[in-house]
């Protein structure tokens, strides 16, 4: 029989499982592993490739994972329940046919069941692979916390198995009866680590960031690929490194001794906030890291000065103000970084404004339909070959068109909701909820605050992709 005593413990909140584990640092390898496994489902893998930023956004879609689960999983009520609500209209816009023309949709109770069912076994496997397995007792009670969560998303009791033992069963059934090789797994294994972008606060160091993902990313891909259910692995044709059972022991057990680190060290939400941090915040975790980066460009230069060895040359660093109408469309307009722009990049836009700034109904649906009537004008003026989406050269050619009547609508809806008391001005909290810094110094009027008039011009300015802006590039093109 299960502890009476652990049984009357929260499901959520301090005291729950999730809670204890979530902070732990080997959780990042397990979350690897989870998504992998999800993408190897046909729906879901089908969703991540059409719609997802995964790709070229990695470090956004990271953060606002962690927001989600902590939102989910924390102790206030309304919170899970707004942030569900989220979740449900999010995943309800997500539907479509895949390569094969089969169907998917991100509202499917069993594909949303396969979501949380990968969570939790990621969760058990870790703590079994770096040699401490969670208790019985203690495994039925993080499956009940995750029966819970799927329950808040108003799910129907019965998606997952009501014991422990009905999961491993149908575990196992999903794992060598529908599993598939797909390309979004393929290319979270074989493809991100390979180009994954810098977090905002390294991209001053394109040469340490390349060499260090070069060497990380393969190592990252084949432990990940070691941990994978061997019948899937077998299946799938997944290659497996001489030694790699090994090496992912290793570094699941490397990975569990920083758990002995200062707590706030390792809070997986300071790590996120701290990477997704842009050099000209005006938090003195920047600044501080920052000017360490400065020092470290030096001594790299001054390495290159004194070393016979001829190093690879920097990237050119962007200087001025002026961007290309091709960097445009791949930093800004390409939000799923697929090479062409069609609705989901325009979504995408809308589901990572209303997410910062945490927005209900009616005003995300109203984001969304601004994004909607801007897709259909530029599908209607730049799509010239009528494919349904808009290539770069479709769109170099037709730039002075790109903000018309609906990109305005986009720019006044966007200061609408972010004007949250409606004096039509957005005070300092308010931008800060929107771009996490405190205001541009050449912002604000005579009254401190930030007009109508002011943000619509800056953000057309910047839509209409020449302009780099401060504010703006943080919040759209950055990953």
């Amino acid at each position: 029989m299960p502890d009476t005593a652990q049984d009357a413990s929260p499901l959520f909140g301090p005291g729950s499982q999730f809670g204890e584990l979530c902070n732990d640092p080997r959780w990042a390898l397990a979350m690897i592993r989870a998504t992998v496994l999800e993408a190897a489902h046909p729906q879901i893998g089908a969703a991540l490739l059409d719609s997802s930023t995964f790709v070229a956004h990695p470090w956004r879609r990271l953060r606002n994972t962690l927001l989600s689960l902590q939102r989910m999983f924390g102790a206030d009520d309304h919170v899970r329940l707004r942030e569900a609500a989220r979740l449900n209209r999010l995943h309800g816009r997500l539907n479509g046919t895949d390569a094969r023309n089969r169907p998917y949709d991100a509202m499917d109770p069993g594909v949303r069941a396969w979501v949380v069912a990968t969570l939790f076994e990621s969760t058990v496997t870790m703590c079994r692979l770096s040699g401490q397995p969670l208790e019985q007792a203690v495994m039925e009670r993080l499956y009940r916390e995750f029966q819970a969560f799927l329950g808040v998303l108003g799910d129907a009791p019965g998606q997952l198995p009501d014991s422990l033992n009905e999961f491993w069963i149908y575990y196992d059934r999903v794992v060598e009866e529908e599993l598939e090789n797909t390309e979004a797994m393929r290319v979270i294994l074989y493809k991100l680590f390979d180009h994954l972008p810098a977090p905002p606060l390294l991209s001053g160091l394109p040469t340490l960031w390349a060499t260090g993902r070069a060497l990380a990313g393969p190592v990252i891909g084949a432990i990940t690929v070691a941990s994978l259910p061997e019948p899937f692995r077998r299946r799938a044709g997944l290659p497996e490194m001489p030694g790699a059972q090994t090496l992912m022991q290793g570094a699941y057990l490397a990975v569990g001794l920083t758990r002995f680190l200062p707590e706030d060290w390792i809070r997986p939400e300071r790590v996120a906030d701290l990477l997704a941090l842009s050099p000209g915040s005006d938090d003195p975790r920047a600044r501080t890291i920052s000017a360490l980066a400065d020092r470290m460009k030096r001594a790299g230069a001054l390495l290159r000065l004194i070393t016979p060895l001829t190093a690879p040359p920097e990237p050119a660093a962007r200087t001025g103000t002026q961007r290309s109408a091709e960097e445009f469309f791949h930093e800004v307009l390409d939000q799923t970084g697929d090479g062409h722009v069609d609705w989901p990049d325009l979504a995408a836009m809308a589901r990572e404004l209303s997410s910062r700034l945490d927005l209900d109904e009616p005003e995300e649906t109203r984001l969304y339909n601004a994004y909607a009537e801007w897709w259909r004008e530029l599908q209607s003026g730049l799509d010239a070959d009528g494919d349904g989406r808009i290539s770069a050269q479709e769109y170099a050619t037709a730039v002075p068109s790109l903000a018309g009547p609906a990109l305005i609508r986009v720019a006044e809806v966007l200061f609408d909701v972010t004007d949250v008391d409606g004096d039509q001005s957005i005070d300092a909290d308010e931008y800060r909820a929107l771009f996490r810094t405190a205001f541009h110094r050449d912002t604000t009027g005579s009254d401190g605050t930030y007009t109508r008039s002011a943000f619509v011009k800056d953000f057309l300015s910047f839509m209409a992709g020449q302009q780099r802006s401060t504010p703006y590039d943080p919040l759209l093109a950055e990953a």
